[in-house]
């Protein structure tokens, strides 16, 4: 390789473009180190300030530095995402605990209802009613319960009913029926007696409805009480 052979087959040009074989781009390499003057004879100096000043007006960088980084590499933004995804982590974690906790107090609500525990009665209260003759009504005539469990003595005197045999149906009122007691007699006082835990219902306020049975057993309205029970 000498002069005429790189100006003859335009090396300098293929080797700027890099068309240049891998071994013919070796040679030349090697015999610039030996002839570093040609260089300044094939103006290379300024055909790098050239391509320089073009880079910075692209506004491209320059092939020795490091390219700009993608947002989402940057340190700041991965440092930012790291503190995310732990907030997310503890969010999710906090949330699991408190729907496990309401899941398991949902199950004990859920038992509770199955199981219905009664309180054990400490006292007995015994209650006198006079029913109405008139017709039903809402406010309770008697409030029982609203602090340790008794056991309601109701006497609801049916002295002056014709009938000696009652059915007597219980309603929550505004929600639906619970109970239905048939074939209760009235005392020798002319009282019906029903004996209640006040902590066998829920609260709320309860209608009974009192039928006299006839000779031939068939309900007719005769009169009517409503009692509270509160917790």
């Amino acid at each position: 390789m000498d002069r005429d052979y790189i100006a003859r087959n335009q090396v300098v040009e293929r080797y700027l473009s890099g068309r240049l074989p891998l071994k013919g781009a070796t040679e030349f390499e090697q015999w610039i180190a030996q002839h570093p003057e040609l260089l300044d004879e094939i103006g290379l100096p300024e055909r790098v300030n050239a391509g320089l000043r073009l880079l910075e007006a692209s506004g491209k960088p320059e092939p020795w530095q490091e390219a700009p980084r993608p947002a989402w590499q940057k340190p700041q933004v991965t440092i930012a995402l790291a503190i995310a995804c732990g907030a997310l982590a503890l969010a999710a974690m906090v949330l699991t605990g408190t729907s496990a906790s309401k899941t398991h107090r949902i199950a004990e609500l859920q038992k509770q209802v199955t199981d219905q525990p009664l309180d054990p009665a400490t006292s007995t209260r015994e209650i006198r009613l006079m029913p109405s003759r008139s017709g039903a009504t809402n406010a309770p005539a008697i409030t029982i319960g609203g602090g340790g469990a008794q056991l309601a003595d109701f006497k609801i005197d049916e002295s002056r009913s014709p009938y000696h045999i009652f059915r007597v149906t219980i309603d929550r009122v505004d929600q639906g029926r619970v109970g239905v007691i048939t074939n209760l007699a009235k005392d020798s006082n002319g009282h019906l007696r029903i004996a209640l835990n006040s902590t066998a219902l829920g609260p709320g306020a309860y209608q009974l409805t009192i039928e006299g049975l006839n000779w031939r057993g068939d309900p007719e309205p005769d009169s009517w009480v409503t009692i509270g029970i509160a917790r």
